[in-house]
């Protein structure tokens, strides 16, 4: 609902000719797009100063854990299937 009601303002708004003359303005335009590009930026940062404090402190980080659980998955069904495969050939 909330969103709906800030397209249809949103849209009201770009139709004013003020607002369209302020648009088609390059600096206008330029800073709208860095605007619009730093959550994305802060994000990166974050995850870049994260991971240099977790290597500073010799702690894994939270993808390094994912791989670990991954391989570690991976292992175990390899395993499981070599018992498996290892079953059958003493049954024969």
């Amino acid at each position: 609902m909330i969103k709906k009601k800030l397209m249809q303002q949103g849209m009201k708004l770009m139709s004013d000719p003020r607002v369209m003359k302020l648009m088609s303005d390059e600096r206008v335009m330029k800073a709208m797009m860095a605007a619009m590009s730093m959550p994305g930026k802060v994000e990166n940062f974050s995850k870049e100063q994260i991971a240099k404090v977790a290597k500073a402190m010799a702690i894994a980080t939270e993808g390094e854990v994912k791989d670990l659980q991954r391989t570690i998955r991976d292992l175990e069904e390899e395993v499981e299937r070599l018992r498996k495969e290892s079953d059958r050939k003493k049954e024969k």
